[in-house]
């Protein structure tokens, strides 16, 4: 039998892993997007880095707990700050989507960018199944939302990975503006969710 103890130390492994992986994918991400002109792989970049911000809440949260400390209030205090980067990651994500529609401003193909992306839909699932078996020994909610923005992080690495695709094969400059609009409702609702004190879907 697993000690709690030795169960909340594999989640500060998880959670510095995700940290590790966001920073890395969000530096990479934020950089080939800015390079190629790529307002998704820009926004998939700084979402990146969001959850980067979310994993140390989590990270903090089970040390607390490994102290014997009660961190739920600042849980909530934490969960509506990210919620609010979230809308705003949104929001911007939306007006210059909508700018490069109207302006005809086409997108470079960037391999390193793809890369990423395809990479991310393998590492994300990984660790949010992790979490997610972890959350249920622990019997953690937070531990649950978690895993769950992590699954979120693989569906908007599909969801850019196709607008690049799209761009790099048949020249659909389109595709990526459209790709990250279709990124906003998304975005948005885990925003909200987080405003009202649920940190991310899934944690009912």
């Amino acid at each position: 039998m697993v000690s709690r103890a030795e169960q909340l130390k594999r989640g500060v492994h998880l959670e510095y892993l995700t940290i590790l992986w966001n920073l890395i994918e969000g530096g990479v991400a934020i950089g080939s997007g800015a390079a190629a002109g790529s307002i998704a792989l820009v926004g998939f970049g700084v979402d990146s880095l969001i959850e980067t911000s979310s994993g140390g809440v989590l990270l903090w949260r089970i040390q607390a707990e490994r102290r014997g400390h009660d961190a739920d209030a600042l849980e909530k205090t934490a969960s509506r700050l990210v919620g609010v980067c979230f809308l705003l990651l949104a929001a911007y994500v939306a007006a210059d989507s909508i700018k490069t529609l109207l302006t005809h401003e086409k997108p470079q193909r960037t391999i390193v960018g793809m890369a990423v992306c395809v990479i991310s839909i393998f590492v994300m699932p990984w660790l949010a199944l992790s979490k997610r078996k972890l959350a249920k020994e622990l019997n953690s909610s937070a531990l649950a939302a978690d895993s769950a923005q992590t699954s979120f992080c693989a569906y908007l690495s599909g969801i850019v990975l196709g607008g690049l695709a799209l761009n790099a094969l048949f020249q659909w400059w389109w595709a990526d503006p459209i790709a990250a609009l279709i990124m906003c409702p998304i975005i948005w609702k885990e925003g909200w969710k987080g405003l009202e004190g649920q940190r991310c879907a899934g944690c009912q």
